[in-house]
């Protein structure tokens, strides 16, 4: 494989830009993956070249040959971030090293090339830079990042392909709990499991996330938001849900949290919250959780607060967790105290409402 030179992306503006006018009444309320800004950043690669050819260029369609290997064998990973406005009106994005190095670690799982990780950071500073107006300015608020990988060759065989290409796209974000953060109810998916010993639960793919989509239905018609799914191996330990990691309190305020075991992915939210509790001098235990423990725990008072954890809902409070033949929780549980705290200092970090001791967040404007 060519060893690749330093990239640098060249710049195309769109001539048919999104109004101010347009643009505010989007921003006013946005949602989450509706609407899309004026640009996006493209990477090529072939295995004879290497990366090249980094541009940011107009938003708009892919041409993809019907016979392109994303399509027939599913080779693709995808990644998810956020840039945030602060107060001075100055945009910060969260974490993108982290993001850049799973983004290589799923490109090996899923037999891609790596992007390297300058390339990764040059490509989202090159596109929030281009559409900095798109970064709203409202609490809660952000613009959702997504860089994608897909192999992109003219072949219809199973091998990994010899061209693939990189994009970014961004979209404007409103505020997740736009009414206030509720807690919601999970369901415990007996039937169906999202990854297993050796497969690609540990890479951020598409197949992962198609794969829950029935056991959510499953779940939404139980009454509850998110499923939750145990191991293949036994089917009696915790893993993640749907698409978001899970956290357990204890009554003497420590955390468990199902260990990475490969199947499970490894969030950035996920570990930021690990290393915030760490830093309040709480413990974090990291292992296999069993669903009984959990059933017993809630049911003693020795498990007070569960909650899951993403980049797009950062913390979602987690009331009641219930299956075929048991609830564990309430209902009408309100969001835990420690809970709300994480949350508060994760995000104030994000928001520039609090120092940043660990160095997250890197400054794009």
């Amino acid at each position: 494989m060519t060893v690749n030179a330093p990239l640098e992306f060249k710049v195309c503006s769109s001539n048919q830009r999104t109004t101010a006018k347009d643009r505010e009444a989007i921003l006013a309320n946005p949602g989450f993956g509706v609407h899309f800004t004026d640009h996006m950043a493209s990477v090529d690669w072939t295995a004879d070249t290497g990366w090249h050819n980094a541009r940011i260029e107009p938003y708009g369609p892919l041409m993809l040959d019907p016979a392109s290997s994303v399509l027939h064998y599913a080779q693709e990973i995808f990644e998810g971030l956020k840039a945030y406005r602060h107060a001075d009106g100055s945009v910060w994005v969260f974490r993108p090293q982290a993001n850049a190095a799973r983004m290589q670690r799923s490109a090996e799982r899923l037999a891609l090339p790596p992007l390297p990780e300058a390339a990764f950071l040059d490509s989202i500073k090159a596109l929030v830079q281009a559409d900095k107006d798109w970064v709203p300015s409202a609490p809660e608020t952000s613009l959702y990042l997504r860089p994608f990988t897909i192999a992109n060759e003219r072949f219809l065989g199973v091998r990994p392909a010899q061209k693939a290409a990189y994009y970014v796209i961004a979209s404007p974000a409103g505020a997740y709990f736009p009414k206030g953060v509720a807690p919601v109810s999970i369901w415990v998916s007996e039937h169906y499991t999202r990854a297993a010993r050796g497969g690609t639960g540990a890479a951020k793919c598409g197949g992962n996330y198609s794969a829950s989509l029935l056991p959510q239905q499953e779940a939404q018609k139980e009454g509850c938001s998110q499923v939750l799914f145990l191991d293949a191996l036994e089917a009696k330990y915790l893993e993640e849900l749907g698409g978001m990691n899970l956290f357990l309190v204890r009554q003497d305020g420590s955390l468990l949290t199902p260990s990475l075991t490969g199947s499970i992915l490894e969030g950035v939210t996920r570990a930021s919250l690990i290393e915030l509790a760490k830093d309040q001098g709480r413990s974090v235990e990291e292992r296999k959780i069993t669903l009984q423990e959990v059933q017993a725990g809630m049911a003693s008072g020795e498990i007070t607060e569960a909650f899951a954890c993403g980049t797009a809902a950062v913390i979602t409070p987690i009331c009641a967790i219930k299956g075929r033949d048991f609830i564990a929780g309430h209902d009408d549980a309100p969001a835990g105290e420690l809970t709300m705290q994480l949350r508060k200092a994760l995000t104030d970090i994000q928001y520039g409402r609090a120092p940043d001791p660990h160095g997250w967040m890197m400054q794009i404007d």
